[in-house]
């Protein structure tokens, strides 16, 4: 059984090969970049590990053999689902490895936000000594609505590590019940526009589909208070970041932290780089020292369950038998 790593960035694959050797598989690692190159590295194997690079339906076509996807991370929007499901092949993602990672580093931008501490910073490198001048507007915490859009396992960690400072909470997720919300202890805004209005600091927790794809716009932000600021820890994808960048730039809304951008690395002449009140960290916030290692070893440990005949710990789809 051949299995194979397209590409990763990861140091070593170490962890994967300890955990693939107890069903004696040794993966060929590549490091495929082009749509081509993923063809050719994946064309003759039955399971495949990939990270970024891109796996449409060219690709799923040359991958003949292939009968398991395994994608490192949470996100999965690189990978055609929908067709390797009709391809018979089963994908599989890594939903758990960096929740309190990602949490962290959300509640870090939000409250560097709201206490405006990078502005804080630049202004005292500058020789500026003129603390009101900088923070104003800056509300208390018991004063400012954080506005949670999606309410998963990210979702609720933002807000428990938020609720000890006293913010106030709102969730937009239609797929949050009512009952739901109140066993959690949050308040559920089920107007969009009146969520969008409300907030004051806006931090997005949902997945990257065609429906979430650049929900927040120039239409949205329009909706927004000229203060806010719009946090992502997401899928860059999320944000028309050039419509934001305009928007910050025009008054409109008052900043951004964002971790995640549509195109990685953020292009050198992105407006967003000369924007005020940014905050703007290279896709970090999965990572700690043993994150990436839990990453490796659960990607590798679908594979074992794939081979003992187990069900996926982690489907993103139902492959039509074959």
């Amino acid at each position: 059984m051949k299995i194979v790593i397209t590409e990763n960035n990861f140091a070593s694959d170490l962890p994967e090969r300890e955990v693939l050797a107890q069903v004696g598989l040794v993966p060929e690692r590549y490091s495929c970049k082009t749509e081509e190159e993923m063809k050719e590295a994946g064309k003759d194997a039955e399971i495949v590990f990939v990270q970024f690079a891109p796996v449409n339906r060219a690709v799923l076509d040359a991958w003949t053999a292939c009968r398991l996807i395994v994608r490192y991370g949470i996100g999965y929007d690189n990978v055609d689902v929908a067709y390797a499901a009709e391809r018979g092949i089963q994908v599989c993602n890594v939903p758990a490895y960096c929740l309190d990672e990602v949490a962290d580093h959300t509640g870090a931008l939000i409250l560097s936000s709201a206490r405006k501490i990078v502005a804080m910073h630049e202004a005292v490198k500058r020789g500026e000594w003129n603390a009101e001048g900088v923070a104003r507007p800056m509300p208390k915490s018991s004063d400012t609505v954080v506005g949670l859009i999606g309410y998963g396992r990210i979702g609720e960690r933002v807000s428990a590590r938020l609720k000890p400072f006293g913010f106030q909470v709102v969730v937009f997720d239609p797929y949050l019940s009512d009952a739901a919300a109140e066993s959690k202890g949050v308040r559920k805004a089920s107007d969009w526009t009146a969520f969008l209005a409300e907030a004051d600091i806006l931090s997005m927790h949902v997945p990257l589909t065609d429906e979430t794809r650049h929900m927040i716009n120039e239409q949205s932000l329009k909706l927004m208070k000229r203060s806010a600021v719009v946090v992502n820890t997401s899928r860059g994808a999320l944000i028309d970041t050039h419509a934001l960048a305009k928007a910050i730039d025009e008054g409109i809304v008052g900043g951004a932290a964002l971790d995640v951008f549509e195109h990685e690395p953020l292009e050198a002449n992105h407006p967003l780089r000369s924007c005020r009140n940014v905050i703007l960290t290279p896709h970090a916030a999965y990572f700690s020292d043993s994150a990436l290692l839990t990453l490796q070893r659960q990607t590798a440990e679908e594979a074992v369950r794939y081979v003992k005949g187990e069900a996926p710990a982690s489907p993103v789809n139902r492959p039509v038998k074959r």
